[in-house]
């Protein structure tokens, strides 16, 4: 890493603090989970709800309404009976894809940790 990335390791996390923005987008495990679906690509909104088991309609619409506001998620409507609505990665967006992969590589690393742990007599 070079100096610039090494700088929000230190000091306070204030407002500017690159991390705390990045956690701000990124709270609660919700949000994390739509932007992995969404990485692969379009996806309508009872798509997004059967991918995720166990989020409510009010979760998964604020967490998108989130997601466009700061300009992560476009919301495409279709003016047809009925209505026809879909989300995509903004090209800001489609950069959480390295987030997501390297929460899916500390995740499999928290795995085999768990397992390793277990396996100990």
């Amino acid at each position: 890493m070079g100096l610039a990335s090494e700088t929000y390791l230190q000091g306070a996390c204030e407002a500017e603090c690159p991390v705390r923005r990045a956690a701000e987008v990124l709270e609660g495990k919700w949000t994390t989970l739509i932007v992995r679906e969404l990485v692969s690509g379009v996806k309508r909104y009872s798509e997004l709800q059967r991918a995720l088991a166990g989020i409510s309609p009010k979760i998964l619409a604020d967490r998108l309404a989130l997601l466009q506001v700061k300009g992560l998620v476009v919301k495409t409507i279709y003016p047809c009976v009925p209505p026809k609505t879909e989300y995509e990665l903004t090209p800001l967006g489609r950069e959480m894809e390295k987030v997501i992969r390297a929460m899916a590589e500390f995740g499999l690393m928290l795995q085999a940790a768990g397992e390793a742990t277990s396996a100990r007599p």
